[in-house]
């Protein structure tokens, strides 16, 4: 089958690997009819994991299932499916205690599983024709049969329920006030997750203008941080308060004001973010933190960030009383009530999707993401 293989750093291509195959009972293979380039993948992308030439890409994944192992229950060949980008077992007391996202089963040694991503396991990634799926009942989430809402139901892998993940772990309630840093995919479906749960004002800071400008679209407040501190910015918006809660989209990646929104180069400054959502949260207020944080970075700007190792205002959030959450999204507490609002117009997450490309397309589309040109602000690949 065709599928995109890592070849080092900012080179990816379309080859010819082995096809999956059925390799226990619950296993079922699904033919991909949609798979997501993730901001996630950029970090592989550019060499900023530990991630080895050879890899499959590809946690994003929906299908129709093309092959059914003897020990699958509830679904058949040719049901539609969508996979959480976690891979789980379903029984492991992390599993049974709805953490998925940290599953003890699938990736020994290691909490946590996802397909074609850099030690999370041995399982491939669904950037390519078809796809093996393990534990496949409690993996797949079944969807209406045909092909309406393709779009939507793809971001149910991950960028849907990780941005409703953010509002949860900010626990985002009606009538807030809440400050979304970072207008890629998930920042997005952060900020439109809190209007979901009924916040009354989301500031969504970024720089790159097509973000912002899809922020706006939502109902959002679009930030500039290029044209001032993010912080005083939103204070001055409310008479100086800070808002109640607080989520980071962004991660280790972040950018100081006047880096290149486009193209160049980032000046980056990995503890930016935090300090900042930190300044403007209320005292006693929350935040959620589903941005991505890794413990080694070959390219951090210095040797804390290579280790993880982030200086943040801790005696302020002390201070504030701030609560705070973080950790990938556990997909499968979110994904089938998504999927429900979607079905019945209550969501339509596809507003963030900007192309739809063929497979065989996937290294420009990589290339364009990456540097945030032409307007790429969310890549589905169809094979």
């Amino acid at each position: 089958m065709k599928a995109v293989v890592y070849k080092g750093p900012f080179d990816v291509a379309v080859e010819t690997v082995p096809d999956p195959t059925i390799r226990h009972p619950n296993d079922v293979i699904v033919k991909v009819t949609s798979s997501c380039i993730c901001g996630s993948d950029l970090h592989m992308y550019e060499g900023r994991t530990a991630a080895q030439p050879g890899i499959v890409f590809g946690h994003e994944n929906m299908g129709v299932i093309a092959e059914v192992g003897p020990a699958v229950k509830t679904l058949k060949q040719g049901d539609r499916v969508v996979m959480p980008f976690n891979v789980a077992c379903g029984f492991c007391k992390n599993c049974q205690r709805g953490f998925t996202g940290f599953c003890t089963t699938v990736n020994p040694g290691f909490a946590g599983g996802a397909y074609g991503y850099v030690a999370m396991g041995p399982w491939v990634g669904g950037q390519a024709e078809y796809l093996q799926v393990p534990f496949a009942d409690f993996n797949c989430l079944p969807l209406p049969a045909g092909t309406q809402w393709e779009s939507d139901f793809a971001l149910l892998a991950d960028i849907f329920p990780t941005g409703y993940h953010g509002a949860e772990l900010a626990d985002v309630s009606p009538g807030e006030s809440v400050a979304v840093f970072g207008a890629g995919p998930v920042g997005l479906m952060a900020a439109y997750s809190c209007l979901i749960r009924g916040a009354a004002e989301v500031y969504v800071i970024d720089h790159v203008q097509e973000r912002l400008d899809k922020a706006a679209e939502i109902g959002g407040i679009p930030i500039n941080f290029d044209t001032g501190d993010p912080v005083q910015q939103i204070k001055d918006r409310r008479s100086g308060q800070g808002v109640d809660k607080g989520i980071d989209a962004v991660g280790y990646q972040a950018a100081n004001a006047g880096s290149s929104a486009a193209g160049g180069e980032q000046d980056e400054s990995p503890n930016i973010v935090l300090n900042q959502i930190i300044d403007v949260v209320n005292p006693t207020g929350a935040l959620g933190i589903p941005g991505l944080y890794v413990p080694t970075d070959p390219g951090g700007v210095d040797e804390g960030a290579k280790r993880g190792a982030l200086s943040i205002n801790f005696g302020r959030l002390f201070e504030k009383g701030l609560r705070l959450g973080t950790g990938q999204c556990n997909v499968k507490k979110y994904n089938a009530d998504l999927r429900d609002l979607i079905i019945s117009g209550r969501a339509t997450p596809s507003f963030v999707v900007s192309h739809s490309v063929s497979l065989d397309d996937a290294p420009d589309a990589y290339k364009k993401f990456d540097q945030r040109i032409d307007g790429y602000t969310k890549v589905i690949l169809q094979p």
